[in-house]
């Protein structure tokens, strides 16, 4: 957790909800984002202090590793111990990013079956996520920018989930996360999000499959039963931001 993510909006809306100021990168929606796929981060530019946003890969890869062999494997990172794991304690205090999504899915375990939920703000504004990212140099001589989705303990109806979740921040935590350089204060912000803000939905068994990419993966699935407080209505999450 958080293994399979979704974002529906197009690049240019993302840049405008972010207020990045960069050239927007032309990275297609969608529907269900794997680990190793390049997703949308955003960063603060070192110089200017601005907001860019940017396309990296999902995984990330220590500047230390000799190889790229278990960046699936660091697609998450855990927030009670990123200031501390050599895994990420570089990326925690130097390079942390937002990782724009319209939400994400988790598994539930119903007997030999498991049923797929979406998750997303009830609003239906993008979640922005806390991430790291890193550079690691190839073999060529290129660097490879990859990023990793912070998790914390899930708390409210995200438990009958998972035990984990991503760490949605709210816009005023942003800057603090980009910015900031007190630990205290950046460890403070890797809780769980008001459940209250979340809605929850049955989706299709067929988004467990990475080739299925399509905006009828967070529809509503209408054969799926799922319990009452795991079966909101799906926000309208392409409307304007």
């Amino acid at each position: 957790m958080c293994g399979r993510y979704f974002q529906a909006r197009s690049s240019g809306d993302i840049a405008r909800y972010f207020g990045t100021t960069n050239a927007t990168p032309n990275l297609l929606p969608s529907f269900n984002k794997a680990p190793t796929q390049d997703g949308l981060v955003v960063r603060r530019h070192p110089e200017s202090g601005q907001r860019h946003l940017d396309v990296l890969r999902w995984g990330l890869v220590p500047r230390w590793a000799k190889d790229v062999s278990g960046a699936a494997r660091m697609m998450n990172a855990r927030g009670e111990s990123v200031a501390e794991k050599p895994a990420f304690r570089d990326a925690f205090h130097k390079r942390r990013c937002l990782v724009p999504m319209d939400g994400f899915y988790e598994w539930r375990g119903e007997g030999k079956a498991k049923q797929p939920f979406a998750c997303a703000l009830r609003s239906g504004e993008p979640m922005a996520c806390a991430g790291l990212w890193e550079g690691w140099k190839q073999p060529d001589g290129e660097w490879l920018r990859t990023y990793s989705i912070v998790t914390c303990a899930a708390a409210g109806r995200q438990t009958l989930l998972h035990e984990r979740m991503p760490v949605i921040l709210p816009p005023e935590a942003w800057d603090t996360w980009l910015a900031g350089d007190n630990e205290a204060t950046l460890t403070g912000l890797l809780r769980p999000a008001e459940d209250a803000l979340l809605a929850f939905w049955p989706v299709a068994a067929r988004v467990g499959r990475v080739a299925e990419n399509d905006e009828g993966l967070i529809v509503r699935d209408k054969l799926a039963v799922a319990p009452p407080e795991l079966d909101d209505p799906p926000p309208d999450l392409l409307r304007r931001t």
